[in-house]
């Protein structure tokens, strides 16, 4: 199942080479999260702080939109977790986007249910053309989720 992870982030991340412009970089920040867990109809919440850090691609598909692929690792309290945000930006302004998205996560300290799908949604400013600052939305789905705010900063090469 790794082995596809990996592939999906490779497809993601190099297939779209004859797109008008493509720029990688890394990216870091930190993350207030709320763990939620539904056992037999009881719920119990528990909010952390923690950090993330990792790398994207930004595929340019055309003057205002591009998809931006990213792989974080992701530490919370008491979670860690591979990130794949796959992420759609619109520039409305020059230097303002907005994002959206999916984000497939692989939990690696779980026994089971390992993998999550969480709905992302946010803004990113770029301070300089190689430097921006980011904050998303991350909403969990199902009995066992983290939801979070996610705030950032990014470094294009």
């Amino acid at each position: 199942m790794k082995k596809l992870l990996f592939a999906a982030i490779a497809v993601f991340t190099f297939g779209f080479t004859n797109a008008q412009e493509t720029k990688f970089g890394a990216k870091a920040g930190v993350d207030l999260a709320t763990a939620k867990v539904k056992i037999l109809g009881t719920t119990a919440t528990a909010s952390e702080t923690g950090f993330f850090l990792g790398g994207f691609a930004n595929i340019g598909l055309s003057e205002k939109f591009s998809v931006q692929p990213e792989l974080l690792y992701v530490a919370i309290t008491d979670l860690n977790f591979i990130s794949v945000p796959v992420l759609a930006k619109y520039n409305v302004a020059e230097k303002f986007g907005i994002i959206a998205g999916p984000s497939l996560n692989y939990f690696l300290d779980a026994e089971e249910d390992e993998f999550k799908v969480n709905v992302d949604f946010g803004a990113i400013y770029d301070i300089t053309e190689e430097i921006d600052v980011n904050a998303k939305y991350s909403l969990g789905m199902g009995d066992v989720s983290v939801s979070g705010i996610f705030i950032g900063a990014g470094y294009k090469f």
